[in-house]
Formats: structure tokens, sequence, C-alpha cells
């Protein structure tokens, strides 16, 4: 009969997955803990079975605890992997929504053989134009009696006009067709003349605007520079100098417009006046304007946020959740098995010894 017991104990515990070793050294425990249960040694210590079954009571006991410290450090693991892809996502969703909020600028540069004219509009007061020529490969030929009115070669239109930020001044504006062959360095030289003694500072305001065609084409000029006022930058030239203007072009894609947009670089030089000295009471100024070089820079709004990126970065963090959730599930299904079999085994051990 007891033959019988331990050979059907061997087989349910043959079914466990790791604890053979365990479960035999328990079953040889049991085969001959009745027949030792009341024996001593002569000498009234324990016999060598029981120290036998002592040791091997230690080794399992030892194996437990390796067992559970390792489910421990398991589980705390799991919780720090769940914890840096719950960061990693709000991580990824933060930076989304800030980089779709705010775009990036993107500038490109394109080369072009020539440009529409621009409008140079100069707002010349009491000033007098006395030349306008248009001159190539950066060059002007030498002054010719400085000072009295010669050739105007240029087309120039007068608008007069009320400004859009004074309590209606009227103003009048010379506008010229600015130069276009950018490839052989077109330019427009213009010279005029004012009498200094009745204003504090001498000094020419001018304003570039993108087409000079579009005034031309325009139905009400008077409006059509009011808006150009209200949306371009004015600057200034001095008497006695010859301001030497690059203009650049700047086109700026918003999200819902577009607008154009001019940068300049000016060179200043002084003006040798060799007239006589009762004709030097007339200041005399001098303006060059030309393109500085045939590039047309484009800045563009863009949207760095790519959705796809950002949902295949979730779903990796999704995936590793769910890998970590599943792993925590079979970890804790393993501590309820061994449990179970360890207060089995227990019991078992219990109800052979009484």
């Amino acid at each position: 009969m007891l033959r019988k017991d331990r050979a059907r104990s061997y087989k349910e515990f043959n079914d466990e997955d790791d604890d053979d070793e365990g479960n035999t050294q328990s079953h040889g425990f049991f085969d001959d803990g009745t027949e030792n249960l009341d024996h001593e040694e002569p000498n009234g210590s324990i016999s060598q079975d029981d120290d036998i079954t002592d040791n091997s009571s230690s080794r399992r006991f030892s194996k437990t605890c390796l067992k559970n410290v390792f489910t421990v450090v398991l589980i705390f693991v799991y919780l720090l992997l769940t914890a840096v892809a719950v960061f990693l996502a709000y991580q990824t969703i933060s930076d989304f929504l800030v980089k779709l909020k705010q775009p990036v600028m993107s500038v490109t540069y394109k080369e072009v053989d020539s440009f529409s004219p621009p409008g140079i509009a100069l707002y010349p007061g009491k000033a007098q134009l006395l030349s306008c020529k248009h001159h190539y490969h950066d060059y002007i030929p030498p002054l010719v009696d400085p000072g009295t009115p010669q050739e105007i070669d240029c087309e120039v239109t007068r608008v007069t006009y009320i400004g859009p930020f004074t309590n209606q001044t009227g103003k009048t504006a010379l506008v010229f067709r600015g130069p276009s062959d950018v490839r052989n360095k077109e330019l427009i030289f213009m010279q005029f003349s004012h009498n200094e003694t009745e204003e504090d500072f001498s000094a020419i305001t001018y304003m570039l605007f993108a087409k000079y065609s579009d005034l031309i084409t325009s139905t009400n000029k008077s409006e059509f520079m009011r808006d150009c006022e209200r949306n371009y930058s004015t600057w200034t030239f001095s008497g006695g100098f010859r301001t030497w203007v690059k203009m650049s072009l700047v086109r700026t894609s918003g999200k819902h417009n577009e607008a154009m947009e001019f940068r300049q670089e000016s060179a200043v030089v002084k003006f040798n006046d060799k007239r006589p000295e009762q004709e030097q009471t007339n200041q005399l100024f001098f303006a060059v304007f030309e393109w500085r070089d045939p590039y047309m820079q484009e800045i563009r709004l863009i949207v760095t946020a790519n959705p796809w990126s950002a949902m295949a970065i979730l779903c990796g963090v999704f995936m590793a959740l769910f890998k970590a959730a599943n792993f925590a599930k079979l970890t804790i299904q393993w501590i309820i098995r061994m449990r179970k079999r360890h207060l089995k085994n227990k019991a078992r051990e219990l109800n052979q010894v009484s």
C-alpha cells in the first residue's frame, strides 16, 4: 500500500514544471518517516535520515526564497518599463502638439535672370528732380554740370494722395520704374536739388514696392499708394552724399496669405562739391538703385510635426505595454501556481506524517 502511494505521488509531482528534485527528496522523507519517527540513536542524537531530511528542506526553502526574490525583481522591472513607456507616449504627444502649433521657417533662394521692375517712390517735398538715367555694369559716368537740369531718361509717375497715418495731409510721390536686368547689373541714377536754408535737416524719403506695373494697372493710384505706405517700410537718403542702394526681394508665404518685402544695403559716399560758392546753397542729392544679386529669397512656414512618425512611436509604446502586461500576467499566474504547489506539498507531508 505504501508503494502505491509513493508511485501515485511521484506521478502527480512529476507533472509540475521544475520541482522534481524537491519532490523526490520529499518522498524519501515520507518513506522513512513512519519507521524512524520515534527512533533515536543510543547517545540521544537524531538519526542520519533526519539530518538528510533537514538538509533537503533547507535547500527547498532557499530555492523558494530565490524564486520569490527573482519574481519581485521582475515585477519591479515591469513597473519601470511601464513608467518609461507611459512617459515616452506623453512626451511624443506633447512634442507633436507643440510642433503643430509652432511651425518653423524654411528659407530657400531662387535664382532668376531678371526681376519685375520694382516701384521706387520718392517724396522729394520741395526738392527738384534734375536728372534720372539707367546705366549698366555698375558704371556711372562722371558728372557734367552737377546742379543743373539734365536729361530724364526714366519712366516716372506722379501720384498725389492723402497719407494713411496723417490727418488729411496731402503727399506727392514720384514713382520711378526700377531696374530689372540683374544679370547686366542695371541701375538707375537720380539727382535732386534742394535749398537747404529752408529746413533744419535735408533728406529725401523713399519707399520700395514689389511691382511698378501694379501701380500702372491700378484704377485708383491714390488708394494703391496709401496701401503701399501702410504695408511697406520707408527709408531716407541725405543731401551732399551719393547713396547707393542695393535691393533684395523676400517673399514670405504664411498660412493664409503671401507677402513681398524689400531688404536693402546702402553705401554712402560724400559728394565733392566743386560749384561756385554762391551755388552751393542748393543742396544736391544723389541716389543709385540696383539689385544686389540674382537671388530671390523665399520664406515658408513648415509644420515639422509628422503624424505618421508619432503614430509609429505610439504603436511601439502600446505594443511594449501589451507585452509587459502579458509578462506580468504570466508572472502572477506562476506565483499563484507555485504558492498552490507549496501548500499542496506541505499538506501532503503533514497527512503522511500523521
